[in-house]
């Protein structure tokens, strides 16, 4: 069924290539990629090493006269509890800290199961989670966030980006190439096979 619009549909095979649309609403069904399997399972390492110094990290130091401070992923979701802004603090901590890092390592366990032809009996639970927390990963609006930020303080401060944004920056990159290199119908195949073996 389309994602989008629920839209009972048969399966065909498809190249490397291809692209598989939805008749009628349009949305992007199914997209073969080259060695998809390989490139989860590398770029979800490579997320992994970058999720904690992003989240832990300084990303901008600010001076303004005399006063200076720091700013990390947590300080920032610290400050709008702080300020009694709960629902923002708890859909910032939940889009751009929880749901990246649950999805990383969703991404990892999938991919190095397939990888390794070795089956696991949550492997379905896993996939069909992560392909929900897709929607849910939002770490391209925390950055817009920051950009904004940083363009209005530039005026009457100093900014210093600090090793945190950089790595925050490179996590978003590897985020969404992990998005474009995730052929869904190629791991569901795999589950399939592993499972039917594992039944055996």
């Amino acid at each position: 069924a389309c994602p989008e619009c629920d839209l009972l549909l048969k399966t065909t095979a498809l190249t490397l290539g291809d692209k598989a649309h939805c008749p009628r609403c349009g949305a992007l069904l199914a997209r073969p990629c080259l060695n998809s399997i390989e490139r989860i399972f590398a770029l979800s390492i490579a997320g992994l090493i970058l999720i904690f110094p992003s989240m832990l990290l300084p990303m901008v130091s600010i001076k303004i006269m005399d006063n200076s401070s720091t700013g990390t992923l947590w300080s920032g979701v610290a400050v709008l509890f702080s300020e009694g802004m709960w629902i923002t603090a708890i859909a910032v901590c939940l889009t751009s800290i929880l749901f990246p890092i649950i999805h990383i390592l969703l991404s990892l366990l999938i991919s190095s199961h397939l990888y390794l032809k070795k089956y696991h009996k949550y492997l379905i639970h896993w996939m069909r989670l992560m392909q929900h927390l897709d929607e849910w990963v939002m770490l391209e609006v925390y950055m817009l966030g920051i950009i904004v930020a940083c363009v209005k303080l530039l005026s009457i401060s100093q900014l210093k980006l600090g090793f945190g944004l950089y790595a925050f920056i490179a996590l978003l990159i590897i985020t969404s190439m992990t998005t474009s290199s995730l052929d869904t119908e190629l791991f569901w195949q795999h589950i399939q096979k592993l499972r039917e073996k594992a039944n055996e």
